[in-house]
């Protein structure tokens, strides 16, 4: 969580449609204030949400604890909300799990579940190790206002008790030391912490969640530092039978585009010490609005991240005004090699890839122009298979003349998203502005896919190595697709589904 923004600060922010709104009735979309809620990502019911916190997996549901100001659709005395799915669609949010307290408000941290109960809380509690931010200590300047606190569920998350013995981890006095990523580490027997810690990384160690000891930073040398570290993820996975460790680092500002964004590493960790000779900056998400993404815990060998659909630049200015901020859809990671180098790739989970039906496809092509204008829905998701490599452009526009502009530049092999005339833009400078993205992939034909839900669109290419996820606000619901090439569009097949409501 960015801690630029101080308490009290006036910081609006887009959110995304939630709880109880994950499937929006027809009733809702009439009012004005609900105009932008999407149907099929989370947004709390009202106020204001950003980074996800305490993902963790347990007896068939998803917890999604989240940074939320309850009482204004604005970054304020940050609590942790929560929200629970059995299928990562419709989510059921929950009372609020953490408040503020005497040491602080509670910034971002994880959750796991405490098998053996080496904390002594319980056999199987659900333990968050979590930020407690300290305001009047941050204006004391002292540098000690971030510490690392734990609160115990032993109801599956329903109730929390706070440790009497926080802080477990004071700052040594370090500015940026927050957003505490917990893992078990087997072959150690130990808990490993990965804190972001100004613009680099800490590892620390412990047996019982309560006594940690620092092990080792990482990053001082390497990857993007245009701004702030924070976020970080340190995920175990498997490529043609060996594992390696992907570190996801988010960084504000500093990105590709402009604003916050997330940066990854693909290397090896000990359990002491993680190691990289792979020295290149490798975005997760190349678009301007996916921040704060990290992993679901207790998921096994399943690696299923969901982010914070906004941006630092102009979250605080973006038209919604009931709740502010969304999620993206959570998506699937996996590793996959390109020449001698390993990128992460994301996909739509199969929760998510079932929730459409069909509701038209075309197959070969031949002009140079396919439209698509009947009864095109709000939420729907659009597959282009196996276009042959050419540039082209994926127009979504509406009665109003508005349009939103996803396509690919063969001259500079990058993927663009322009929504310079997209409806509602005036709000920020910066919010206009074309986002680029490099083409990973080497293959002769372009494959897409495009998760489009009322104000936003995630873009998966080629099978997830390059991915965009951006936000558009139009006046009227974008009503025509059109899909444009420089020469005649030859391809396998291109699909559109729609959300099943």
């Amino acid at each position: 969580m960015n801690i630029t923004k101080k308490f009290g600060a006036v910081m609006l922010f887009l959110s995304v449609a939630g709880g109880s709104f994950a499937q929006v009735g027809q009733s809702t979309k009439q009012d004005p204030e609900e105009k932008y809620r999407p149907i099929y990502h989370f947004t709390p019911k009202h106020g204001w949400m950003n980074d996800p916190n305490g993902m963790v997996y347990l007896n068939g549901n998803y917890h999604l604890f989240f940074q939320h100001n309850p009482e204004k659709p604005v970054w304020g005395p940050m609590h942790w909300g929560h929200a629970i799915s059995k299928d990562l669609i419709h989510w059921d949010e929950q009372k609020i799990a953490l408040y503020p307290d005497s040491l602080g408000t509670i910034f971002s941290g994880s959750a796991v579940i405490d098998k053996d109960n080496t904390a002594g809380f319980g056999k199987g509690a659900m333990v968050a190790i979590f930020t407690h931010h300290n305001h009047a200590e941050e204006d004391r300047k002292t540098g000690l206002h971030q510490n690392q606190s734990l609160a115990y569920s032993l109801d599956n998350g329903g109730s929390w008790t706070k440790y009497r013995g926080n802080p477990v981890l004071p700052n040594p006095g370090i500015w940026d030391f927050r957003d505490p990523k917990v893992m078990w580490f087997e072959q150690t027997k130990s808990w490993i912490m990965t804190l972001a810690t100004k613009d680099c990384i800490t590892f620390y160690s412990s047996r019982d969640l309560k006594t940690w000891k620092k092990e080792s930073e990482f990053g001082k040398q390497v990857g993007a530092h245009g701004g702030v570290w924070e976020c970080p993820d340190l995920i175990p996975m498997q490529y043609k039978g060996s594992t390696k460790w992907v570190l996801l680092v988010s960084i504000n500002p500093g990105g590709p585009n402009g604003g916050s964004v997330t940066q990854y590493f693909v290397g090896d960790f000990d359990g002491h010490q993680f190691r990289t000779a792979d020295t290149k900056i490798k975005w997760l998400d190349w678009g301007p609005d996916n921040y704060a993404g990290v992993t679901w815990s207790n998921l096994w060998d399943r690696h299923l991240m969901i982010g914070w659909m906004s941006n630092w630049q102009y979250a605080n200015v973006v038209p919604t005004n009931r709740w502010r901020s969304a999620s993206t859809i959570p998506r699937t990671l996996a590793l996959e090699k390109v020449g001698q180098s390993l990128y992460v790739s994301s996909t739509a989970p199969k929760e998510i890839e079932s929730a459409f039906r069909p509701l038209k496809k075309y197959s070969t092509g031949g002009n140079k122009e396919l439209t698509i204008a009947e009864n095109i829905p709000q939420a729907y998701r659009l597959d282009i298979n196996k276009l042959k490599r050419q540039s082209f452009k994926v127009i979504l526009s509406n009665e109003v003349g508005e349009e939103l502009v996803i396509g690919y530049r063969q001259d500079k092999n990058e993927y663009f998203i322009d929504r310079a005339k997209s409806g509602e833009v005036s709000f920020n400078a910066e919010f206009p502005k074309t986002a680029f993205a490099e083409r990973l992939s080497d293959n002769s034909t372009v494959s897409l896919n495009l998760y489009v839900d009322v104000s936003s669109v995630e873009l998966f290419a080629d099978g997830g190595l390059t991915t965009m996820t951006s936000l558009f606000f139009p006046k009227k619901p974008m009503s025509q697709i059109r899909i444009i090439g420089d020469q005649k569009l030859k391809f396998q097949e291109i699909a559109i589904s729609e959300f099943k409501k």
